[in-house]
């Protein structure tokens, strides 16, 4: 009888162990239940003690056996310890009804710039991450099951970011990340996850290259390489010749401005000044008198740091330059615009907008100011609070958190979401596919608000041939 029970309890387990080692399938599964041959045979020597006790009969201690196996088998999804085994074998032992463990949560990694120059951005898309997860969980979680985030700062950086990787794939076992902020920590860690087969899904970082990272890498945020087009149709359509650009010395700014210049001058305008600036630099003095000595008709500003693009205009605008001054999102953000004060008036943006029109955008802007009591960045926060709601469907169809090709494909295969930045999906590189830009101008000092960003769209970006 005891050899009996041990091969049966013994087989189960080893069944646990295959299911861990995931066969011919890719995917790790849950790790297996903490449980030794001496836990079984315990168990087991307590079932035969009580038959020979005459307590129970050999043929109702297997009943009662093969009723744990099937209550820790049914429970396995999540993983037992020893001492839950013991307990499940223990209770039908004493013959009672033994239920599977409840299912814990999904848990997801996030990466974003919670310090360094991405910081502004960074910051607020947690916020709107976790004010997503609180409204899923609100509504009963998904398939029952609650979501929990494991947030990490990358910090606006490759080596940052590969650390915060590092912790949350070896150390928390995550195998989907929410993130990045910034295009030099997208680039450094896509690599690694890659290979590991883990998912980045990013709602911020927008640098070309990252269209290439790999079959694991997906991103909301609309590529940089339109951005510049967008820009330098806009220039060229406004009537400027000859251009000068001051860039933040980053991959995402650099991005920003390789692909505006390349589309400018394709169209037959020239570069006349190119100006450089560290993170850590906050006064661009020297270089903004470098660039008006070229008599550009305009001037170009790529940054990472809305504190930078703040200080940019307002420094250019005191050196005298009262001529045209163009940028991206992080140049006409509202911190930006803070820091720049009324210098900003009459700066062009070529941004991402939220629709007005369109109501969930508008009601998940009510939602975050109630929480949070202010928005900056709007479209990227939309973007990020979208990336939670597609995560949650994908794994609402995989039902594991763990199953990285599973949320790959379910992200491939998305029929058109309806979210707060729009209606999209993603095409075979993993970028997002519906998404345009527009012309935004900042607004004087005394017309800013919160509710219009501090500046008026005034349409579509150009098409030009």
């Amino acid at each position: 009888m005891r050899k009996l029970l041990l091969i049966m309890l013994s087989l189960w387990t080893l069944g646990m162990l295959a299911t861990a080692c995931g066969g011919d399938d890719p995917t790790p599964a849950p790790a297996a239940p903490s449980v030794s041959v001496q836990d079984i045979e315990d168990a087991i020597d307590r079932a035969v003690a009580g038959a020979a006790a005459g307590q129970t009969s050999p043929d109702e201690i297997r009943t009662m056996i093969e009723a744990a196996v099937d209550a820790a088998a049914a429970s396995a999804p999540e993983g037992l310890t020893a001492a839950q085994v013991q307990g499940i074998v223990d209770a039908a032992l004493a013959g009672q009804t033994v239920e599977p463990a409840p299912k814990g949560p999904f848990v997801i990694g996030v990466m974003e710039s919670l310090t360094g120059p991405g910081e502004t951005y960074g910051n607020v898309a947690v916020q709107a991450k976790l004010l997503a997860v609180s409204e899923i969980n609100a509504a009963g979680g998904i398939n029952g099951r609650q979501l929990k985030l494991i947030i990490e700062d990358s910090k606006c950086n490759a080596r940052d970011s590969i650390t915060a990787y590092t912790k949350l794939t070896s150390v928390d076992g995550v195998k989907i990340i929410l993130g990045t902020s910034c295009s030099g920590a997208m680039l450094g860690a896509a690599p690694l996850a890659e290979k590991d087969g883990t998912i980045m899904f990013s709602g911020l970082a927008t640098n070309p290259l990252i269209k290439d990272a790999g079959d694991f890498i997906f991103r909301t945020a609309i590529n940089d390489a339109l951005v510049g087009v967008d820009t330098g149709n806009t220039l060229w359509s406004d009537g400027i010749r000859k251009l000068a650009t001051i860039t933040e010395a980053t991959d995402y700014a650099e991005g920003v401005r390789r692909e505006t210049a390349a589309r400018f001058e394709t169209l037959g305008g020239e570069i006349v000044a190119e100006e450089r600036y560290a993170s850590e630099e906050t006064d661009y003095r020297a270089a903004i008198t470098r660039i008006i000595g070229k008599n550009p008709d305009a001037i170009h500003i790529a940054a990472q740091a809305e504190f930078a693009g703040g200080t940019i205009i307002k420094q250019l605008r005191e050196l005298g330059w009262d001529g045209p001054i163009y940028g991206e999102i992080v140049a006409i953000g509202s911190t930006a615009l803070d820091v720049a004060g009324d210098a900003a008036t009459g700066v062009k943006g070529i941004v991402p907008a939220l629709d007005p029109g369109n109501t969930k955008a508008n009601e998940f802007l009510d939602r975050f100011r109630d929480r949070y009591d202010y928005t900056t960045l709007e479209w990227f926060m939309g973007s990020a609070y979208d990336d939670v709601y597609i995560t949650a469907a994908c794994l609402a169809q995989t039902g594991d958190d763990q199953d990285a090709a599973g949320f790959r494909d379910c992200l491939y295969n998305m029929s058109s979401y309806a979210g707060t930045i729009g209606t999209y999906t993603f095409d075979s590189n993993g970028e997002v596919v519906g998404l345009s830009n527009a012309v935004a101008e900042v607004l004087p000092l005394a017309e800013r608000t919160s509710g219009n960003s501090g500046w008026v769209i005034l349409g579509p970006a150009p098409v030009l041939p």
